[in-house]
């Protein structure tokens, strides 16, 4: 079923999650907090002074992609890991909340946005009496990286396509194509873990990462074997985590993105660089409200008298 919603949405309640951090190895705790306004989302950090406690979930607080996506604020206060929980708001349809962070790392949990994402639903959601606003592409927007590349084209669907290449015969080349407006990816997608590979593990924890990890959390990949006894969630889940941790990051910008993003051997560093790249070049998008946005599709013929001679290319009322 491909569902989208037409006002913001926030949670009917709060909800708190504890666990370990996946690289600091430190027990951690966030507290979901529903907005009563159109706020987007936001971190605070409680351990720091509340003034400095802020940080907006949004692209441009990028500041380290390494194994993770790190958002920071201008006082240096940083909160990481945030892909997973930022993949369970984006297909809960939730815009609008405050997550309290007792310290710098979000709980890894089992390593994917099940747990997240089962508890949202759970819970629920209620209306903000605010339009959803959508980054409509106009263009095609890429970044590179020798052999890897992401990329964003004009569509009239948000679409993520993503290939991934791995010499470890546990893996090998999987690909997979999702509508992420379709409601079963929180069962599909969300619950599809982490992963790594075992002759890296003294490299990384000596680096200070994955200190944290465990088979708890994360598929353990040594080369054709895997090491996790329950095995696999799903035949492909290594593509179907890279599926999850683009919805992630592209949440950050924002807003949907009614496009087709496509990736091959992509990751947290390039998915960065396209959202910069792509809000640089303000010919190569505009915002548009998912009730123009229906209109113009021709799925919402009630509120098509409100819309006039609509044309998203030239939409000039959310645009920045």
């Amino acid at each position: 079923m491909n569902t989208h919603t037409t006002f913001q949405r926030t949670l009917k309640q709060s909800v708190s999650f504890i666990g370990l951090g996946l690289h600091s190895g430190t027990k951690s705790r966030i507290t979901l907090k529903p907005c009563e306004k159109s706020t987007g989302i936001f971190f605070r950090r409680k351990d720091v002074p509340y003034h400095q406690s802020m940080i907006p979930a949004r692209w441009n607080n990028v500041t380290d992609t390494t194994l993770s996506t790190v958002l920071s604020n201008h006082y240096g206060h940083s909160v990481s890991t945030v892909e997973h929980l930022m993949a369970a708001l984006q297909l809960c349809h939730i815009n609008n909340v405050e997550i309290e962070v007792d310290g710098n790392e979000l709980p890894i949990m089992d390593g994917s946005a099940k747990p997240f994402v089962d508890t949202l639903l759970n819970i629920g959601t209620r209306s903000i009496k605010t339009p959803v606003k959508a980054i409509y592409i106009h263009k095609k927007i890429e970044v590179r990286d020798g052999g890897r590349f992401a990329l964003l084209l004009p569509d009239t669907q948000p679409k993520l396509t993503i290939s991934i290449d791995f010499k470890e015969k546990a893996i090998g080349t999987q690909s997979l194509s999702v509508n992420t407006n379709d409601n079963s990816l929180t069962r599909s997608i969300a619950p599809a873990r982490t992963f790594g590979f075992l002759d890296q593990i003294e490299d990384l924890q000596r680096k200070g990462l994955a200190l944290g990890g465990s088979l708890n959390n994360a598929i353990l990949v040594d080369n054709d074997q895997i090491v996790n006894r329950e095995g696999l969630r799903f035949k492909d889940e290594f593509v179907r985590h890279k599926v999850l941790d683009a919805i992630g990051d592209l949440a950050l910008a924002g807003a949907p993105i009614i496009g087709h993003y496509q990736a091959f051997k992509g990751g947290h560093l390039l998915n960065t660089l396209l959202m910069n790249k792509l809000f640089t070049d303000k010919s190569a998008w505009s915002y548009v409200s998912m009730a123009e946005f229906d209109y113009f599709h021709g799925k919402n013929t009630q509120t098509q008298h409100k819309f006039p001679g609509y044309k998203p290319e030239l939409n000039a009322v959310w645009a920045n």
